[in-house]
């Protein structure tokens, strides 16, 4: 007799047990998805909630661990559905159901295409977003890319690099950056988004203002890259939804001259999930539609170097919203405090974290130096084709 351990986190490693010794494939997969394990943070509680959450998991077979206003909640999927049956069948009280009904129903695969005003974009494997910025300051590449033709060129080399996308901007968002003009981002932004836009390519404006998200749309973007998350312009949800297009809401404290004093969490993947599925939920409500939603953790945007690497080790809190997440490490001041490289030097860095995130749920990667990045990238989804393949 042998005992082997199987990948725990893993429940293609269940399934293609199942499947290796008779199980029909299909439900191998079914009884392997169910069997996942997955932990619940629940808050607010009072105490009657949470001494009802506690009789209700002891009834549903699934451990409880509550404490000052929270519980948690863990076991196998398939059992802690069990939890949010309603009516005359529930073992929670209504609102305690309803609230995990709701997170279970949403808490489905992300979308395998990405909805953009002009195709759908797949995500079967990695999709390199390249940067190019076109502004004097930004704290890697300022100033490299000052003329459209300087910028096209750049953008072509990025393409022939591997790049899915890429991401024009002009306003630096590092820390403590100056705002320009919204006149002056929009003479940076439009001609660049045009020229690169009619070579075919998917084009990105990484803004926050609405108006220069309708200029660069109209002039062929067809995605709108906001580190704001939808906040910092009222006007932004409606010209993003006006346009058909896909949309980053990513995950910023207070702006780029306010974001490093705010960077303090108790538990920073799920206060950056929920703070998250709030600027989802706002976007969703404005009429945009859930396939044309990315998720972005926001690396670097009020956040320390511990939070940084927390987020990349935890980003299953965030994939669990069901949505595509993207992530942006490039070069950032993270990776200089765990490898000591100056910015220059930080792509082997940079393509190593893309490959941590990717293990962990990434579809979207946010980077200067595309061909690292694309062939670290090549590596990781071939680990994880196999994975699904034995599924």
């Amino acid at each position: 007799m042998r005992v082997t351990a199987l990948a725990g986190d893993v429940p293609a490693a269940l399934a293609a047990a199942l499947a290796a010794r008779g199980v029909e494939p299909e439900r191998a997969d079914a009884l392997a998805a169910g069997g996942a394990p997955v932990a619940l943070l629940v808050e607010p509680l009072d105490d009657l909630a949470a001494a009802a959450l506690v009789r209700g998991a002891a009834r549903a077979g699934v451990d409880c661990h509550t404490g000052d206003g929270w519980a948690v909640v863990s076991g196998p999927l398939a059992r802690l559905g069990g939890l949010a049956r309603p009516a005359a069948d529930a073992v929670l009280p209504e609102r305690l159901s309803a609230a995990l009904g709701r997170f279970l129903q949403g808490r489905q695969e992300a979308p395998a295409g990405w909805r953009t005003a002009r195709r759908t974009l797949p995500l079967e494997r990695s999709c390199v977003v390249g940067i190019l910025n076109v502004t004097p300051d930004s704290f890697s590449d300022g100033g490299r890319h000052g003329t459209p033709d300087a910028a096209l060129a750049a953008a072509v080399a990025m393409c022939a690099a591997g790049a899915d996308v890429i991401d024009v901007g002009g306003e630096s968002t590092r820390p403590g950056a100056a705002r320009p003009e919204a006149e002056e981002e929009l003479r940076r932004v439009v001609p660049v988004v045009r020229a690169v836009a009619e070579t075919g390519v998917p084009v990105s404006v990484d803004t926050r203002r609405a108006a220069v998200a309708e200029a660069a749309l109209a002039a062929g973007a067809e995605i709108v890259n906001d580190v704001s998350g939808l906040a910092a312009d009222p006007g932004m949800a409606e010209v993003v939804r006006a346009a058909g297009a896909g949309v980053v809401v990513m995950h910023m404290r207070g702006d780029p001259h306010t974001m490093d004093a705010r960077a303090s969490y108790r538990d920073v993947a799920a206060e950056v999930a929920a703070e998250l599925a709030e600027r989802r939920d706002a976007a969703l409500a404005a009429g945009i539609p859930r396939e044309a939603v990315v998720l972005d953790p926001g690396l670097g945007f009020a956040k320390t170097t511990a939070h940084n690497l927390a987020l990349l080790d935890r980003l299953a809190t965030i994939t669990a919203l069901g949505h595509p997440v993207m992530v942006g490490p490039s070069r950032k001041r993270f990776l200089g405090a765990v490898t000591g490289r100056p910015v220059d030097r930080r792509d082997p860095a940079t393509a190593a974290a893309c490959v941590a995130a990717r293990l962990r749920g990434a579809r979207l990667f946010r980077v200067h130096d595309v061909a690292a990045a694309r062939e670290a990238l090549a590596v990781a989804d071939a680990v994880l084709a196999e994975r699904e393949g034995e599924a």
